[in-house]
């Protein structure tokens, strides 16, 4: 049976060259990096070391600016956590459109220690107002506030604009985090001039091993840092426990290979998103596409999100699956629990309620090994499913 793996926004497939890195880190490197007594962990440390230099050089950082987690979660834990544990973070300004691990980090920051927390108002695209985000911070402007806003969302693939965010949060003082996961490896980011305090990232985005990932801190605002895991000494002492070697290895020539062809891999991607977007109004003429997705300047290229005409079922999905065709509803992190059924938070706060009882939100995701292929299974699959 032929299939079309469309769900890349959720996990992409590890590169051959990825794997080979990998396999051959596992095999050399025995020792701990942080046994630098003996030659073994030496060359352990060297691996994780080299990682470092490699993946600050792709994103234009300084190598002691990246500190090494299990994932984009536990980055964004990180980072969140800590800024309201170590700079006296006293209020926080976000949107009801972001990842879960920062919308409940958030809750659970604002309950443990009586932080403040904004939300920013958005159109029915999902665009942010940005007259509404002055005028809360321009309140807040003798409060130490953080930002909290992704670079690309994640189901919609609105591109946010950064510009903006960057010379309101100057203007009032104020710390920016990006959740830059959907958007690196997609994207050119480049933190010279991605001028935000902070940014987390997930290897399994971009061609990469899953289970591993980054913060990226400012150099000036590490200094003020204290652990967030205690126990060692590892990573600056941010975070203890033995190094993930091999993912960390996995990692780096991941974004290395990714920024090597960027400029392609965008461009076949984008072909990909817009002959998808001819095909399906094709068969749908009055399709309704969620957000800016549909937008190819002013939404991520990877990532298209559209209502299907039919009644809410929760086998949808599968169904689509059984017929050969693997795209989501939405974020992953938030479909594996007893509640799969619901919509996700984004798409019920972008859309018309009444919509949502006769149609169903599909978001594709495409990467650099689909083809046009996919997309015609997928037309033709849907066609199927509605007949």
């Amino acid at each position: 049976m032929k299939r079309a793996y469309l769900d890349n926004a959720a996990s992409t497939p590890i590169r051959d060259e990825v794997l080979k890195v990998m396999i051959n880190t596992l095999k050399s490197s025995l020792g701990n990096p942080s046994s630098v007594q003996h030659s073994y962990g030496r060359e352990t440390r060297s691996i994780l070391e080299e990682s470092r230099i490699c993946i600050a050089k792709s994103i234009k950082a300084f190598p002691s600016e990246i500190i090494f987690t299990s994932g984009g979660t536990e980055a964004n834990n990180l980072v969140l956590r800590s800024s309201v544990l170590n700079l006296g973070i006293k209020h926080i300004l976000t949107s009801q459109l972001e990842h879960l691990s920062v919308l409940q980090t958030i809750l659970d920051l604002s309950i443990r220690h009586e932080i403040s927390v904004d939300f920013i108002s958005f159109d029915k695209k999902g665009v942010l107002d940005f007259n509404d985000m002055e005028t809360i911070l321009k309140k807040n402007m003798y409060k130490k506030t953080l930002v909290s806003l992704m670079y690309a969302n994640n189901e919609i693939g609105n591109l946010l604009e950064v510009d903006q965010v960057i010379f309101l949060c100057k203007k009032y003082k104020a710390y920016f985090h990006s959740d830059i996961i959907q958007g690196i490896g997609n994207s050119h980011i480049n933190m010279e001039q991605l001028s935000c305090d902070f940014a987390t990232v997930s290897a399994h985005k971009f061609y990469g091993p899953k289970g591993i990932g980054f913060a990226f801190i400012r150099k000036d605002i590490l200094k003020n840092m204290k652990p967030f895991i205690t126990g060692g000494v590892q990573e600056y002492g941010i975070r203890s426990g033995t190094e993930n070697i091999y993912g960390i290895a996995g990692l780096s020539e991941a974004l290395r290979l990714s920024y090597c062809n960027l400029k392609n891999h965008i461009k076949k991607i984008k072909n990909l998103k817009s002959y998808c977007i001819v095909e399906l109004k094709k068969i749908f003429p009055n399709i309704i596409f969620n957000g800016l997705s549909s937008h190819l300047e002013k939404s991520i290229p990877s990532i298209l999100n559209f209502l299907y005409p039919t009644k809410p079922d929760h086998l949808f999905y599968f169904h689509l699956d059984i017929m050969g065709i693997a795209v989501s509803k939405g974020s992953s992190c938030s479909s594996n629990n007893k509640k799969n059924h619901k919509i996700s938070h984004v798409i019920q706060s972008i859309t018309d309620k009444y919509l949502l009882t006769r149609m169903m939100p599909i978001r594709i995701s495409f990467g650099i090994f689909n083809e046009k292929k996919d997309i015609d299974l997928l037309v033709e699959v849907l066609q199927k499913v509605r007949k």
